[in-house]
């Protein structure tokens, strides 16, 4: 054989690139024992397994893979081997490179695999054959090793981004948009030209750096991870290219980019609250996964600034102790009490909280400094450590009924004090408590159905008050099906009914109540209420219907011959 022999699998018999080789569809992974064959796909491809690889990940489309092999006919006689030029051979998979049998049987192999592949012709060179070593319609064998790969992707999926990964990133997670992520690159033309270089140059995911390439690749990429781009021009700087400016140089129109990048660290950033009004930015990230719960006590290091960053509250540092709170108890300002149960023992963060979650519209002296009204102020803030509230899973029954019944009271004094949605909070932690008792006893039952009925009426007349009528009439339904006779029950779902225009349902509600306690003077007066509303509803029907008819009979004596009288209108109608 002769050391500049091209490998048969790449090159026709002319030493042309075969250009009717289409990537070959994935089939289901295949799992092999040593010394077992089977079939991949349905076209005769059959795979043998000599030994096994290392790991689970096997290659993908657009991958640079690097094999070592030895193609034999099915004779015995061998026509090429990679392992006799001491040379591994490597090309990109899935894209035509080598013969179909080829491109869809190395996806299966892990790293390190060494397994026997027999090829029917239709995947290998068909009738044409390779003359003079490989016959017409030849079933080839190939003793095939994958040594390594280079994982290729096409991030964006249009072809506008690959991205070869030359150093692998730790763990799993993948900076956001929000993230600030700490990265070097250096971005060259085609041609080896620098454009562009840096060294730890910081920001925010979704503004992006220097072009869109960036943002979109280091949402894919690992802590550590090292990659090369090729760059398209709609990722670069599309057809206008980018003049020369500062250390940057000038990028031509409709170029494509080089791009070296490597991750080498990011901030975590993310909305405590829905409204993104509380954010929070990790500067250190915590220990393990447990993180405090509502009514959890704890202790944390603590600095307040104004925006121009005055500092207002000092709390934990210069050998003090650290600040000590319960969560959820109003002890702090709502968006610190938000944000620090989404931390873990040891997180560092920055926060930054807007007036609604703050110290709202009025002033507020502080322990260092005044708090202007309508101020964001940011917290930096350290979780030194925590003692979680006792879950329901770790209570027995009598110390679940006692929890209840301190939630349900809890909630009647933040409900006299017109803070409806902390009522409730507690009225709902209240029920979950005792939601599930096939454990109670008989007298504990009595006692957790009574604080049910009490903390969902209660809790409905709080939607009632935050107009949230459908949560309230969702409520007093379960009272309902435990008391079906409740009166409180059966009043404020007619108030919840009133709400939503279900007049009908109201009514029969109130009927029920009054039928059960004739002398009710709330429900007296609700139904008063209801009657009003029913005789402005028929009042606006009439009008309505009114309206509607006339225009018909407008339209009919429009269209109809002078002489003819119009239809009279049935009365019933």
């Amino acid at each position: 054989m002769e050391d500049d022999f091209e490998f048969p699998a790449i090159r026709d018999m002319n030493g042309e690139m075969m250009d009717d080789m289409p990537t070959y569809d994935d089939a289901p992974p295949v799992t092999l024992k040593v010394g077992e064959e089977k079939e991949i796909g349905k076209q005769g491809l059959k795979k043998k397994l000599l030994k096994e690889g290392e790991g689970w990940e096997t290659p993908e489309n657009g991958d640079e893979v690097e094999v070592h092999y030895t193609g034999t006919l099915l004779d015995g006689t061998r026509f090429d081997s990679s392992r006799d030029r001491g040379t591994p051979f490597k090309f990109t998979l899935g894209q035509g490179q080598v013969i179909k049998g080829w491109d869809h049987g190395i996806k299966t192999m892990k790293k390190g695999e060494n397994a026997l592949f027999t090829i029917p012709a239709e995947l290998a060179y068909g009738e044409s054959g390779s003359p003079p070593t490989i016959p017409s319609n030849a079933t080839l064998q190939f003793d095939v090793q994958l040594l390594s790969w280079v994982s290729v992707k096409d991030i964006c999926k249009d072809g506008g981004i690959f991205k070869k990964i030359v150093k692998k990133g730790e763990k799993w997670e993948n900076p956001k948009d929000l993230d600030e992520v700490l990265v070097n690159y250096e971005v060259r033309l085609e041609d080896g030209t620098l454009v562009a270089k840096s060294d730890g140059v910081e920001f925010t995911v979704k503004d992006g750096h220097f072009c869109p390439a960036l943002s979109k690749a280091v949402k894919t990429m690992k802590k550590g991870e090292k990659v090369i781009l090729t760059v398209k021009p709609q990722y670069g700087f599309g057809e206008k290219g980018k003049q020369a400016s500062g250390n940057e140089g000038q990028v031509p129109a409709n170029a494509t980019l080089q791009i070296t990048l490597e991750l080498e660290s990011w901030k975590t950033v993310s909305n405590i609250t829905t409204d993104k009004k509380v954010v929070k930015k990790i500067l250190k990230e915590g220990e393990g996964y447990e993180r405090p719960n509502e009514g959890a006590v704890v202790q944390v290091k603590l600095v307040g600034r104004l925006q121009d960053g005055t500092i207002f509250m000092k709390k934990g540092y210069d050998d003090t102790e650290p600040y000590e709170f319960k969560t959820d108890e109003e002890h702090v300002i709502d968006g610190l009490d938000r944000a620090v149960i989404t931390m873990k023992k040891g997180e560092v963060a920055i926060l930054t909280i807007e007036p609604e979650y703050g110290f709202g519209s009025t002033e507020s002296k502080q322990e260092l400094a005044v708090v202007p009204p309508n101020s964001t102020v940011s917290y930096e803030i350290e979780l030194v450590s925590f003692i979680k509230d006792k879950e329901s899973w770790d209570m027995n029954t009598q110390e679940k009924i006692e929890a209840a019944g301190k939630k349900k009271e809890e909630g009647n004094t933040f409900f006299k004090a017109g803070k409806y949605l902390r009522a409730a909070k507690r009225y709902e932690k209240a029920a979950k408590l005792i939601e599930y008792d096939t454990s109670f006893g008989e007298e504990e039952k009595k006692q957790a159905k009574a604080l049910k009925v009490s903390c969902n009426l209660n809790n409905a007349a709080c939607k009632l008050k935050l107009k949230d009528y459908k949560q309230a009439e969702k409520l007093c339904t379960k009272v309902l099906e435990m008391e079906s006779r409740n009166v409180k029950a059966l009043y404020r779902r007619a108030q919840a009914y009133i709400n939503v225009e279900d007049l009908d349902l109201a009514e029969l509600d109130i009927k029920k109540a009054l039928e059960i306690d004739p002398d009710n003077r709330d429900v007296k007066v609700e139904y008063k209420v209801l009657k009003e509303k029913m005789k402005e509803y028929n009042k606006k029907d009439a009008k309505f219907y009114g309206n509607m008819f006339a225009k018909l009979i407008d339209s009919k004596k429009s269209a109809a011959p002078k002489e003819v009288q119009p239809m009279s209108i049935d009365s019933k109608a």
